[in-house]
């Protein structure tokens, strides 16, 4: 197999945000040419997918200023520095919806956008749940959506939901509910 790494030459500049730092680097490619490479660097962040016992997944409405649209998704949020994985999940579950769950499941991670982000996602699956009182983080509007499991599914799959931790978790959640949780009841 070929080795294909760039190696960092240098920064160029930089930018620290309140949420993502971005890097300019000027780097060597495999053939020695030179190139510029963009790095947005993210805290990395959680989805959780809970579904409750009539088999509904729980989601959140919400306005997405980047695309200038309501997009319907799984609870999800942002890691704080040094938080476990797992901790956020709860934490982000019941901030988002009031929820907690009885028995939550890693579906692993995904790189949202490799080309230019060192952003990681922690996905979840979370059953046995408990309803309480959502407390939603200062400046954050959504709405509560339950969706049939199946009909999120088919939402991701036509396309008619394209935010990607939604997609790669409701279909690891389909898959795993599928095989290793078959005959198990959500």
């Amino acid at each position: 197999m070929m080795d294909y790494t760039e190696r960092t030459l240098r920064k160029i500049n930089g930018y620290k945000g309140v949420i993502v730092d971005v890097d300019l680097d000027r780097v060597s490619l495999p053939d020695g040419k030179e190139a510029l490479r963009e790095v947005v660097s993210h805290p990395g962040g959680v989805g959780i997918i809970a579904i409750d016992g009539d088999g509904s997944a729980i989601c959140v409405r919400q306005f997405r200023y980047c695309f200038r649209e309501h997009m319907l998704e799984i609870p999800a949020g942002k890691l704080e520095h040094g938080e476990d994985p797992m901790d956020c999940a709860v934490r982000e579950l019941s901030e988002e919806t009031g929820i907690s769950a009885g028995h939550i499941v890693p579906l692993g991670s995904i790189y949202p956008s490799p080309g230019f982000c060192r952003e990681v996602l922690y996905l979840y699956l979370a059953t046995e749940l408990k309803q309480g009182e959502a407390h939603p983080d200062a400046g954050e509007f959504l709405d509560i959506v339950r969706v049939p499991f199946g009909e999120l599914v088919d939402k991701c799959m036509s396309g008619e939901i394209r935010d990607g931790k939604t997609v790669a978790a409701a279909l690891k959640a389909k898959i795993y509910l599928d095989t290793q949780g078959a005959g198990k009841e959500i």
